[in-house]
């Protein structure tokens, strides 16, 4: 059985920190993000998903939506 790789919570803070402030200057340059983005990060961080999980996960989405 393959075991889940996880951040720590001081990772899964630092992510976090790192999204409040990229969503501030996302506002400032008037390019705000939406509440389905908003909600996608805070599972990241919620799950304590790895960057590259993220990184798979925000991938996949958009091939999903390309294919439509």
């Amino acid at each position: 059985m393959s075991k889940t790789v996880r951040l720590s919570p001081a990772q899964v803070e630092t992510a976090r920190k790192r999204r409040l402030a990229a969503m501030r200057m996302q506002e400032i340059e008037g390019n705000p993000l939406n509440a389905d983005d908003v909600a996608m990060f805070e599972m990241f961080e919620r799950e304590a998903w790895t960057h590259e999980q993220c990184r798979a996960y925000i991938l996949g989405a958009a091939t999903r939506l390309a294919a439509e």
